[in-house]
């Protein structure tokens, strides 16, 4: 093939790759929508990180890739049952520990466990009370460390913050 050729057939084949990609995602969110979310957030965070860091372009976009990376793999790491202990680690923790004071999950069939500590507790001008917190979650052994904020609903429930 000659070169003109090869810069005609370009943009085809990346558009096919990004249709194929769009459709394979969605199947991905539907089955394991903490996958993708993983991948999200660890897009952002790598790129950001890079960014602040003064990175060329094609450092931070490698950035984002690999944040995308490890950020989908935790998501995917993590059965419906790890999912359901930390979530219930959560609200415990932001219902009934002090600021400082972790609560513990253990998922002894897949061997993964984690934590989570509130950090702060504050009330917004409308009344609602928000927590800070910090979640460590530990999957093979390999520890991964994520910050965020939840907020009680009206109901009583914790919702994270995006």
């Amino acid at each position: 093939m000659r070169r003109t050729d090869i810069r005609r057939l370009a943009p085809i084949v990346l558009l096919t790759f990004v249709v194929s990609s769009c459709a394979a995602m969605q199947q991905t969110y539907q089955e394991n929508p903490k996958a993708v979310l993983g991948g999200m957030l660890g897009a952002g965070a790598g790129a950001g990180i890079a960014a602040l860091a003064g990175a060329s372009p094609g450092v931070i976009v490698a950035s984002a890739i690999g944040g995308a990376l490890l950020g989908g793999f935790i998501g995917n790491k993590l059965d419906d049952r790890d999912k359901q202990l930390a979530s219930q680690a959560a609200s415990r923790a932001f219902e009934q520990n002090r600021t400082g004071q972790a609560n513990v999950w253990n998922n002894p069939n897949s061997g993964n466990s984690g934590s989570v500590t509130p950090t702060k507790t504050y009330q917004l001008a409308n009344g609602q009370y928000c927590r800070e917190y910090s979640q460590a979650i530990v999957i093979g052994g390999e520890q991964h460390q994520t910050y965020g904020t939840a907020c009680r609903q009206a109901d009583g429930t914790w919702k994270v913050q995006s």
